[in-house]
């Protein structure tokens, strides 16, 4: 694999785009057109929102961290109050979001091997 881009479908774009850039704490690094805005989230991993009514609010995405509790606490910072975090199963510890039209981030700290 090359590169990943997840696409979060929302219904107004601007709307949208105010909350990510609290959530990512910074703007889009990339504006395509203006029906979409992306953020590179790791590598060439992308989260992209996209104007698309239709299927706002059906989407989950999950981002890995290597220190949840930093990542929560960062998130407060900006105004964001993430889910309580969340044991899963032995997999790790989780924490979501939920943006205005449903949709919903996950971040997610993988437990450590052995």
């Amino acid at each position: 694999m090359e590169a990943l881009f997840a696409s979060v479908p929302v219904a107004t774009l601007q709307v949208a785009m105010a909350w990510y850039e609290l959530l990512f704490g910074r703007a889009p690094d990339i504006v395509p057109n203006s029906n979409e805005v992306m953020w590179r989230v790791a590598g060439n991993a992308w989260l992209y929102v996209i104007k698309d009514p239709g299927l706002a609010g059906r989407t989950v995405v999950t981002i890995s961290v290597t220190d949840l509790d930093q990542r929560v606490a960062e998130l407060s910072g900006h105004g964001i109050s993430a889910g309580p975090i969340e044991d899963v199963g032995d997999a790790g510890r989780k924490a979501s979001v939920v943006d205005a039209d449903g949709n919903v981030i996950s971040w997610i700290q993988v437990a450590a091997a052995g």
